[in-house]
């Protein structure tokens, strides 16, 4: 059966927030949770995009969820010796329970430290270089490497689990998804397209999990919940490679002006129908996915998780029982 879980934004709300809407995620029935990774939001009026491991530092100590990250570049801004460390800590703190999502990033947050951004060709091959480092510093004792993109001279993790997290890809076209599949634990994506899973699949993932994140927005008010959608998650609307070639959030602004309520408000379940949400939800599952993380967008939380609670959680579960 799949999972359901639950997306927290670290571009939308502060890290106190996180928490909190952690904790009403696992009272609510969530299974999982999701966190974004970011150093800037894709909108200057999402205002917020905090440190996401001390995030999950805090996680680790009020819920007993899995925790994936949803998903950390460890190319450019971050060194995959120092991300190599970090994860380790977080499945440490989990108590096994971290799941380390990874991808090749968007310009908005890796152009920070002045490296030029490269082609997607280019970042799937740092990233492949990448994981072999972090997987050879999770095995322990020292690491010395010479790679076509990093260095790294004599390093050794002291802080181990006892099993290292998986590494699930992110992968938004068949390459990517080829990649999850070769040398990944898992497949992410965000879009409910069956091709990608069995290009995974074909790709060495069969048996392995595949998890997808979706957003919603519930108000009672549905004219609220497109405003919402519209005002917060325009980006959702724009096609193509912008969104990693683009550095800076006014870029994505200016070129949000095109999309129109309508068009975002078609890609999203708004409103306080739970029949949209479940359709929307079903979706993914008829996809093939294992995971399914859910992101309500908006201030609107306790009412979100009270109305999944009592009206949406429960019949997609029943849904699946009886198939």
């Amino acid at each position: 059966m799949t999972m359901f879980g639950y997306f927290l934004s670290s571009e939308e709300h502060d890290p106190k927030e996180l928490v909190r809407q952690a904790k009403l995620a696992e009272q609510a029935g969530f299974e999982g949770l999701w966190i974004s990774d970011h150093y800037h939001p894709w909108l200057d009026v999402q205002g917020q995009s905090s440190f996401v491991w001390s995030v999950i530092g805090a996680l680790s100590e009020v819920t007993s969820l899995p925790v994936t990250t949803a998903v950390t570049c460890p190319i450019i801004r971050i060194h995959p010796a120092i991300i190599a460390q970090a994860a380790a800590t977080a499945q440490v703190m989990l108590d096994g329970r971290f799941r380390f999502g990874v991808g090749t990033g968007e310009a908005l947050n890796e152009h920070i430290l002045g490296d030029q951004w490269p082609p997607a060709s280019e970042r799937r091959r740092m990233l492949g270089e990448a994981i072999e480092i972090i997987r050879r510093l999770w095995r322990g004792g020292l690491v010395s490497f010479h790679g076509e993109f990093y260095e790294v001279d004599t390093a050794r993790l002291y802080t181990l689990p006892e099993r290292p997290p998986p590494i699930y890809i992110s992968g938004l076209g068949p390459k990517s998804a080829e990649l999850a599949g070769r040398i990944g634990d898992g497949y992410i994506s965000t879009e409910p397209t069956p091709e990608l899973i069995e290009v995974f699949h074909r790709a060495g993932g069969q048996g392995k999990p595949t998890a997808a994140g979706i957003k919603v927005c519930w108000s009672r008010d549905e004219t609220r919940a497109r405003r919402n959608v519209h005002r917060l998650w325009p980006t959702n609307g724009i096609p193509g490679e912008a969104s990693q070639l683009l550095p800076l959030p006014r870029h994505f602004e200016q070129l949000s002006q095109l999309v129109t309520e309508e068009s975002v408000a078609d890609r999203i379940a708004c409103g306080p129908s739970p029949e949209a949400h479940i359709a929307a939800i079903r979706q993914y599952v008829g996809a093939g996915y294992d995971e399914v993380y859910i992101q309500q967008v908006g201030p609107e939380q306790d009412g979100f998780f009270s109305f999944y609670a009592e009206e949406v959680l429960p019949r997609c579960r029943t849904a699946q029982a009886v198939r």
